[in-house]
Formats: C-alpha cells, sequence, structure tokens
C-alpha cells in the first residue's frame, strides 16, 4: 500500500500516522508538504493527520482545507482514492466539503485527553474491515473541537444511509451522555462520505498498534486498509 500523509503548519501526529503506516504495512509514506499541488504517482491512501493545523485560527482545519495539496486530495477522492481524516484531518475534511457537518467545541469547553470507548458500527467499508460490527475499542483522543454537528436533515441522511463508522460509549457497547465525550450529536466519532471513500474520524488509532502502550485496538484500522490492496505486516 503506497500512502502520503500531509502535512500542513501545525500539524504535530503527521511522524505517528507515518510510523504506524510503515509498521503496519512495511512501506514508507511520503510525507507531502501542504504547499505541493500533486500526490506522489501511484498514491493508495491519503491521510490527513492529527494537530493544529495553523494553529486553529479561524476554524479548526479551516484554512489547511485551502491549502493547495487539498485540491489534488479532492480530485483523487473524486477517482475513488481512500482518503482518512483523524483530529485536526477529520476537521479538514469537513472543512474542505470531502464529509459534511462540522467540529464544534467540546460541549464541557474543555480540552480532553484521555483513552475513549468506541463502538464500531460496520465492518463492511475499507477502513472498519479489520473489525467486527458492535465491537468495542479503546482509542485516544486528544482535542477541543470533536463536537461532531450537522443540520438536522445531514444527519437524517447519514445516519439512513449508514455512513456512522464510530460511536463514543460505555466500555459495554452501550450509548449515554456519560460516555459521550464530547457532546456530538447521537454520539458520532467517525464517518465515511456517499462514495465509501473518504473517512473522517476524531480519535487517534495510530496511537494504539502495539502493546508495549497497553493497547492494539486501533490496528484493526490500519490492517483493513493494508488489506485493500496486499497483505499487512
Amino acid at each position: 500500500m503506497k500512502s502520503a500523509v500531509l502535512v500542513f503548519p501545525g500539524i504535530n501526529r503527521e511522524r505517528d500516522m507515518a510510523r504506524t503506516l510503515k509498521l503496519v504495512s512495511g512501506v514508507e509514506p511520503a510525507m507531502v508538504w501542504h504547499a505541493e499541488t500533486e500526490l506522489p504517482a501511484g498514491t493508495d491512501l491519503v491521510v490527513v493527520p492529527g494537530g493544529f493545523s495553523y494553529g486553529d485560527y479561524l476554524r479548526c482545519g479551516a484554512i489547511a482545507a485551502r491549502a493547495p495539496i487539498m485540491d489534488a486530495v479532492r480530485a483523487f477522492a473524486a477517482r475513488g482514492g481512500l482518503v482518512l481524516g483523524v483530529c485536526n484531518g477529520f476537521q479538514i475534511l469537513c472543512e474542505s466539503g470531502l464529509l459534511p457537518g462540522v467540529l464544534m467545541r467540546n460541549t464541557r469547553l474543555k480540552f480532553i485527553c484521555h483513552d475513549a470507548f468506541l463502538r464500531v458500527e460496520r465492518s463492511d467499508t475499507p477502513f472498519t474491515r479489520g473489525y467486527n460490527a458492535g465491537q468495542v475499542i479503546r482509542v485516544p483522543v486528544a482535542h477541543g473541537e470533536g463536537n461532531y454537528i450537522a443540520d438536522d436533515e445531514t444527519i437524517k441522511r447519514i445516519e439512513g444511509e449508514g455512513r456512522v463508522l464510530f460511536r463514543y460509549c460505555a466500555p459495554d457497547g452501550t450509548l449515554g451522555d456519560g460516555s459521550n465525550i464530547n457532546g456530538s450529536i447521537n454520539a458520532i466519532a467517525g464517518i465515511v462520505s456517499e462514495g465509501g471513500n473518504v473517512a473522517g474520524m476524531m480519535p487517534h488509532p495510530e496511537n494504539h498498534v502495539e502493546s508495549i502502550v497497553g493497547s492494539t485496538d486501533g490496528r484493526g484500522l490500519f490492517v483493513g486498509l493494508v488489506s485493500q490492496f496486499g497483505k499487512a505486516a
């Protein structure tokens, strides 16, 4: 699997993501600077990592969404290419129009940084095929603006089309206000585009892929992606 990790000023999770992609796929990803206008030839997967692009000015992800490289990403996605956005990357994908909705301030107006439980809603997408539907995984979150919001019609559409990939939940998989850590509508933690090839999520699966850190629950996402193109390492 040939992957490309985008790099913007202020992004700080690009190396975590690159290390995980190499660890799972065995192939070093390309690091693509925001001012570039083309993706590397033969790219299979584009990843927009987490961090604080442009200092989160205006709105989180709003400036990065207008960077030159994003035109190439939109064209890549339009051709069916796989695109994954994590945390700030999710915000950028929403601001760029590749995913619906927007990420707002957490309801408690505080930055949260700890492990969270997610319920996998479906296992038939490139991003979730490494899991079972209904499985509960534990991965870290680190954000101040992760409250997913969209208008009623959009929520009805993505729910009706089964485009929610992950929801914040309790350890047993149940949903409730206590486990909805940032107040997202319907406890949404990750969604996929109408075409099924663009996904965004607030939690950081790239930080839970090795047993030395106490959990490998994030590894399934990357193993599933690699299996689209070849054998996982």
